[in-house]
Parts: C-alpha cells; structure tokens; sequence
C-alpha cells in the first residue's frame, strides 16, 4: 500500500477510535500550553519521534494506554480557569501534574482528573445552561471534547 493511502487509512482510523486525529488534538495541546512538541511528548512519556508519528498519520495508534491517559488529563486542564487564562504558573503546574502521574487504565476506567467537577462548577456559575448549550453546538465540529464538556455543565452532569 502506498504511503499517502496508509495515513489516510491511519487516520481514518484515529477518527474511529479517538474522535479525530491525533495530530489535532496534540496541536490544540502545544497551543494551549505554549510548549514545542518535543516537551509535549516527555509530558505525556512518550518519544518524540513517535509522537510526530501519531500526528502524521504514519502511525494509527498510542500503544500505551497510560499515554493516552495522560492526553485526556492534559485535554481537560485546559479547562482549569487558571490554564484557560494562560497563567504561565498554572500551565507549568498542570503539565507537571499530568507528567507525574501514574494513571491506571482498565477496560472500564478512564482516568478522571479530580478538577473535572470544579471545572463544570465554575461553568454553572457563570453561565446559564441554555448558552453552555448553544456554545457546545457552535464547538462541536472545531472542538468536540470541549463541547461535549459544555454540554455536560448545561444538563447538570
């Protein structure tokens, strides 16, 4: 199979799997955390070779769950108020947290960062539920875990 048709398959794949690609949700995390991907990778305690396979399709897969743990965890610390606003301090301690921890992943498990409910909080407390519901549908194709997050604040989840 020719390479092009690999990546494509790849990320195909990725879309089945994760949601969409890999390479964009590690591109929102570098943006929003301002780091190169290179420190990307060591956060997540992944090579940075292989994380640029990832991303470009010529890889489908993280082969290890704890990996992928630390994604999601790092995925929802953008939500923190703190990391949101681009507190150096805040972006910095998130990422240290996230590299430090030692999540397990079983088949009915998905590690939740204990802020997750604070994070839904503070959403409820300073917007109505009708408009974290329409600002989760104007997300939704860009940012679906962000929307979905919005749409979990809106019902009360």
């Amino acid at each position: 199979m020719e390479d092009h048709k690999i990546v494509q398959r790849n990320i195909a794949l990725q879309r089945e799997w994760y949601g969409e690609p890999l390479g964009d949700r590690v591109r929102r995390l570098v943006v929003a955390f301002d780091v190169s991907q290179a420190f990307l990778a060591e956060v997540l305690g992944i090579s940075a070779p292989m994380l640029s396979q990832v991303m470009s399709g010529r890889r489908a897969k993280i082969g290890n769950p704890v990996v992928l743990a630390r994604m999601i965890m790092l995925e929802r610390k953008i939500l923190v108020p703190e990391v949101a606003a681009g507190n150096r301090e805040a972006m910095l301690a998130a990422m240290e947290d996230v590299r430090d921890s030692r999540p397990t992943v079983g088949r009915d498990n998905i590690p939740v960062v204990n802020e997750d409910q604070k994070v839904l909080a503070y959403l409820r407390d300073v917007a109505e539920d009708e408009d974290l519901g329409e600002a989760a549908k104007r997300l939704d194709e860009d940012f679906p875990a962000i929307a979905d997050l919005l749409r979990r604040a809106g019902n009360g989840a």
